[in-house]
């Protein structure tokens, strides 16, 4: 078992779009600088919060011990690509790895192709001060956590670079920095900080609104639905003028107090069960209303939670509060420069999958960091929330943040005369360096989707039909992606517009996870739901057999077959994947054949032997990443009591090439002592093409 040094830190949920900006054009990459030593601000780190630890009545599942990674008796023979994902939940900062070669925050490097000039305008109100400027633990929150007492006219400057200087606080790490590494150095991104400005209305008046609260939770004499946006700019060209306010690229404004968005479970559910366990402390003050209110995903919250604001963005500017993490801003800035959101509701009736959930900023990615979804309340935010995932591939392309050079654009209609396609792709962490390739878009064509028909109403894993593309692309754990839950291939099906679900990844394991998500004040456990963007922690794809994922995918309806058929790392330990697509309507002009030679038996671990064999790609024709091909394996042997393994069910070779390839053989009781492996190659392009080779084993 494992236990981590877990402390409940922050994070927020992603925002509403409400508008969207023009998209910046697509440009090259600069060269990757070298790492540069950084100065980090010496800011306290936050410190053990005891109201935490009183805060659930239950013990949380992510306040338990950990079972550990799985493991191999030594020895004997191992998957080559084992799946170990991890919940979000669990993770701490000792998760995150530095990208080799890189040192995105410094400050000094800027976009290779533009630096966005934003504002951050604070604001606070008569009843609600910023709550970092508030004794430590003080708000009814719990909050602030670790940092304290900042002076108002210090705060702004305090959240400036909090955001986006590296500092002890954020562990180096800022939105800058999130922006050079995901775009590769192409965009980068400088903060100003203006104010505080205190509002002319009560919080809630801005957070009880029409879309969350439906009309209801205002309290008697009070004016809500008001526009947090309109009064803030307000204050801040009031301040400095429109000619100065003119000169930023976007606005951020950050709300004192908490979010709706990280606040609604924790403070609703979560800690009082029911609606009507909400105590008086946790209502409005109006003895005409109820504790609680409504909220979006579900029916109430605590009338507290519900009552701040949600973030979103608006063309040009976005909303966010001091429990919104640092992906908040990363994924409400994605909205200014012109990308919707693609996530569900996880608790809707009739309930739907999560479309990308943890993989994608403009989806559940946004949670990512220590300590998961329910931790992202704290203040300041240094836990979910912190550091969300990349954009995926379809996303960056729209953005213009990867190089369409180390795109490989298919097409369906011709894949099927130009034959297997064999393609080496990196973890979209690090920029591909030569050919190598950060992912595969693959064009359904004119034809379009032609999946059967799904009704999303009664199949919760239907994903609606209509999509454009299929992308592969890799996920490590490193950089930004530290605090995905697994490494592998990610496979996905999009559209080109913004038509949620305008991603949809494919699950490898598409059934019900199982795992707790909280228990209620009662002991009740509660599982997640269907919904719930933490099912995907296990969707990528792994290479090899035995791996507890699968190694490839088949779209009968698109004609389509995926192969994950092995991975690498380099000295630096950036990670790769060598992946295989085929039409099964065609396998192209090239000339098919195969041989395999005899190996011989080794002693190589306890009663096992191993034996190594050369498998020669036998065909011709085809060149470039159309000049291989993928062959599917089986071992088996003649004689009795033995049992086979191999460690990777597919091979690939270039024509006129050849590779290596391994099968375990192990004695039962009783077995021949003198037998035969016979391993089997057949061409995946042309099945008629197969040969045998053996082993003798003693």
């Amino acid at each position: 078992m494992r236990v981590k040094n877990m402390l409940l830190v922050p994070a927020t949920a992603m925002g509403l779009i409400v508008g969207l900006a023009a998209v910046p054009a697509a440009a090259q990459a600069a060269p990757t600088p070298e790492p540069a030593a950084l100065e980090p601000t010496a800011i306290p780190e936050p410190t053990a919060n005891p109201w935490q630890m009183r805060h659930w009545p239950q013990t949380q599942p992510w306040q338990r011990a950990q079972p550990s990674a799985r493991t191999f008796a030594a020895g004997t023979p191992r998957p080559i690509d084992p799946q170990n994902y991890e919940l979000p939940d669990t993770m701490t900062w000792d998760d995150y790895k530095p990208v080799p070669g890189t040192s995105w925050s410094d400050p000094s490097q800027e976009g290779s192709v533009r630096n966005f000039n934003g504002a951050i305008v604070l604001v606070d109100y008569p009843n609600q001060p910023f709550e970092v400027t508030q004794p430590h633990n003080s708000s009814i929150f719990g909050n602030p956590v670790g940092v304290s007492d900042v002076p108002r006219g210090e705060v702004a400057k305090f959240y400036e670079g909090f955001l986006n200087k590296p500092q002890e606080l954020n562990r180096g790490h800022t939105l800058h920095e999130y922006w050079m590494e995901d775009s590769g150095g192409r965009y980068g991104v400088d903060l100003t900080a203006y104010g505080a400005y205190q509002m002319p209305a009560k919080d809630h008046e801005y957070g009880v609104d029409s879309r969350m609260q439906g009309g209801t939770g205002c309290p008697e004499g009070d004016t809500c639905d008001q526009d947090l946006r309109e009064d803030a700019r307000a204050a801040w060209v009031a301040d400095v003028g429109e000619e100065e306010a003119a000169e930023y690229d976007f606005v951020f404004f950050l709300s004192a107090g908490q979010d709706e968005s990280s606040t609604w479970q924790e403070f609703g559910e979560m800690k009082f069960g029911t609606k009507e366990n909400v105590p008086a402390e946790w209502g409005p003050g109006d003895p005409n209303l109820p504790n609680w209110v409504d909220t979006r995903y579900i029916d109430w919250t605590s009338w507290q939670a519900g009552s701040t604001i949600w973030p979103n963005a608006v063309s040009g500017s976005s909303t966010q509060a001091e429990s919104s993490g640092m992906s908040v801003f990363a994924h409400e800035f994605s909205h200014i420069l012109g990308i919707g959101d693609n996530y569900n509701n996880p608790y809707s009736d009739p309930p739907r999958r999560a479309f990308s959930g943890p993989w994608d900023m403009l989806s559940r990615g946004t949670f990512n960091g220590p300590g998961g979804p329910h931790s992202r309340w704290t203040i300041p935010a240094t836990g979910g929330a912190s550091m969300g995932a990349q954009h995926m591939l379809r996303n960056k392309m729209e953005l213009g943040i990867v190089d369409p050079a180390k795109v490989l654009q298919l097409n369906r209609e011709t894949l099927a005369s130009s034959g297997m396609v064999v393609a080496r792709v990196t973890a979209r962490a690090k920029e591909p360096g030569g050919n190598g390739l950060a992912g595969i878009n693959l064009k359904l064509g004119d034809g379009g989707d032609k999946s059967p028909a799904c009704d999303a109403s009664t199949d919760p894993l239907c994903d609606g039909g209509g999509y454009d593309n299929y992308t592969i692309e890799v996920v490590d754990r490193m950089g930004t992606d530290s605090f995905t839950p697994d490494s592998g291939v990610l496979l996905a099906k999009t559209k080109d517009q913004d038509r949620a679900p305008f991603i949809w990844v494919k699950d490898a394991n598409p059934q019900d996870i199982d795992k707790v998500d909280f228990v209620m004040p009662d002991g009740t456990p509660r599982k997640m739901t269907i919904g719930d963007y933490r099912q995907l922690s296990d969707a990528l794809y792994h290479a090899g057999t035995d791996s507890g994922s699968e190694y490839e995918y088949v779209d009968e309806a698109n004609r389509l077959h995926f192969y994950v058929l092995d991975l690498h790392r380099d000295r630096k330990g950036v990670l790769s994947y060598t992946v295989a697509i085929r039409s099964l309507d065609g396998s192209g002009p090239q000339r098919r054949g195969v041989r395999v030679g005899n190996g011989h038996a080794r002693p190589a671990a306890v009663g096992w032997m191993k034996c190594t064999l050369t498998l020669h790609n036998r065909g011709g024709g085809g060149t470039g990443r159309h000049g291989s091909d993928v062959f599917r394996l089986e071992a088996g042997v003649s004689g009795d009591g033995w049992t086979t393994w191999l460690p990777n069910e597919l091979a690939t070779a270039e024509a006129r090439g050849r590779t290596r390839v391994e099968v375990w053989a192990k004695a039962g009781p009783g077995a021949d002592r003198r037998a035969r492996l016979r391993l089997t190659g057949t061409s995946e392009s042309d099945p008629s093409k197969s040969d045998d080779g053996t082993c003798r084993l003693r």
